[in-house]
């Protein structure tokens, strides 16, 4: 197969490349983005520095993650492999530890069963800016797809990231505190990458823990590894039948958390980030920033103002809120996708962390989580409520929508004025009484989200109709 004969279909997405098993995600393509990385590799470290190389525990990524392996040390590199599949934040704690350069870690995230993913880490543990990935997607067309010789296995060990990843996690946790809880906790692996980390942090913190889904099946149950409502019914159950104090899941490579309150309710991202940024200065003492992407509740942005904090909006993407955390002192960064971090952590998401962090707000505060929730909503001078649409449009029609909203914002949106249009990612309208509009038309898919959040239910209803009827109305445009 000839060098640029497969690249076409290889598109990077906010989050590196993911594809189809079999279908785009093959060897031969593992080969040519491995080739691409190295030679981003080759300018920006010195090779006396090794790769690391981790895999989720999707149909064959450990063997990706090996082929990968054999391709790096053709091109002269050490290469350290995880000795099991690894969650991203754990990869990506260990790529600065051992001053690496940088981390291959193969995973599709949350994607279902057939697809495959790999993205780069940098050594500064966080996701790769645009410009490194730019880099990256430039050397893919020059690359060739030949199979690794296989001759440089002695420049391959395992190692397990997992001993030092765990000592850190519990220099950021009261562990003591979270021990005299004697929390009931049930845990949903989802057959992800987090079995054999999270449960070993609970029982180390004296939770009573019931575990379920802690091995791997790469089919994930029939289900996705997502720690969604319609994937965590099973987890809902489980702490409302024995009365436990919480439910804790994370996605199929652990940097996304889900959690569910005692009353079986699955909070949403935006409302555990509110809950953890409260948490992290009224029970810690900590402050600094917080950090939002522009799809993430703007009530982060009264607590801040509550608290005297400084509030940044970055574009969609965790990569936006690591760069950030590299700039300056950040004291919660998270996006409405279910990723966060805090001060003092590596910048890039942890579910696992995150996770703890809600079971330590209810050791600090000795209240049921859904208490813990109000009050924090209140004191944000909420509830706000938050809806996304996803518009199934083609280029043409996304493209006319993105057009006309540039060039025509409306003045109001039902009946309420239009204060400011932000261009950061897509086109976001503020509306006069706090109420906001983000327009983000799918790199990847047909579609364009729409994320709307108000103050009340009917005001919401009014604003979904008026969007709905101004996009479908709009005609498409030549792409």
């Amino acid at each position: 197969m000839s060098a640029a004969s497969s690249s076409n279909k290889i598109k990077f997405g906010t989050d590196g490349w993911r594809g189809i098993i079999a279908d785009d995600f093959t060897f031969a393509n593992v080969c040519k983005v491995t080739r691409a990385i190295a030679s981003y590799l080759e300018n920006a470290y010195s090779k006396d520095r090794p790769v690391l190389v981790a895999y989720d525990t999707r149909f064959l990524a450990d063997q990706f993650a090996r082929t990968a392996a054999e391709v790096l040390v053709d091109a002269g590199w050490t290469v350290k492999i995880v000795d099991r599949d690894c969650p991203t934040p754990v990869i990506a704690y260990n790529a600065k530890l051992l001053n690496s350069a940088g981390a291959l870690m193969f995973t599709a995230s949350h994607n279902p069963a057939p697809y495959c993913g790999i993205k780069y880490i940098p050594d500064y543990a966080g996701p790769a800016t645009p410009e490194i990935t730019d880099t990256i997607v430039a050397n893919i067309e020059s690359a060739t797809d030949e199979p690794p010789s296989g001759n440089n296995a002695n420049k391959i060990s395992t190692f397990d990231p997992k001993p030092d990843y765990l000592q850190f996690i519990y220099t950021l946790l009261d562990v003591e505190r979270i021990k005299s809880a004697r929390l009931k906790v049930k845990y949903d692996a989802l057959y992800s990458t987090s079995r054999g980390y999270l449960d070993t942090v609970l029982d180390r913190c004296g939770c009573d823990t019931e575990a379920f889904h802690t091995y791997r099946d790469v089919l994930f149950g029939g289900g996705m590894p997502e720690p969604k409502g319609e994937q965590l019914t099973e987890l809902v159950e489980a702490v409302k039948r024995d009365g436990a104090d919480l439910g804790l899941a994370t996605d199929g490579d652990s940097d996304r958390f889900g959690i569910v309150d005692e009353q079986g309710n699955v909070l949403t991202p935006n409302t555990v980030l509110l809950l953890l940024a409260r948490h992290l200065v009224k029970n810690k003492g900590k402050t600094g920033a917080i950090v939002r992407t522009v799809a993430t509740t703007h009530l982060l942005d009264n607590l801040a103002a509550k608290y005297g904090l400084e509030i940044y909006e970055t574009a969609v993407g965790f990569k936006y809120i690591g760069e950030k955390m590299r700039e300056t002192q950040v004291l919660i960064g998270g996006e409405e996708s279910g990723g966060l971090s805090i001060i003092g952590h590596i910048p890039e998401k942890d579910g696992i962390l995150a996770d703890m962090l809600v079971a330590e707000a209810i050791a600090y505060e000795g209240k049921p989580l859904s208490q813990l929730v109000e009050e924090a909503i209140a004191e944000a001078d909420g509830p706000l409520y938050n809806k996304r649409l996803d518009l199934h449009l083609d280029d043409a029609h996304k493209a006319a929508v993105i057009n006309d909203f540039t060039k025509n914002p409306p003045a109001e949106v039902a009946g309420i004025k239009v204060k400011e249009v932000g261009r950061k990612d897509g086109i976001k309208l503020y509306l006069e009484e706090g109420s906001w509009i983000l327009l983000r038309p799918s790199g990847t898919e047909p579609l364009m989200r729409v994320y709307l959040e108000t103050n009340t239910p009917e005001k919401m209803t009014q604003i979904v109709q008026q969007m709905e009827q101004t996009i479908n109305q709009l005609e498409p445009v030549a792409v």
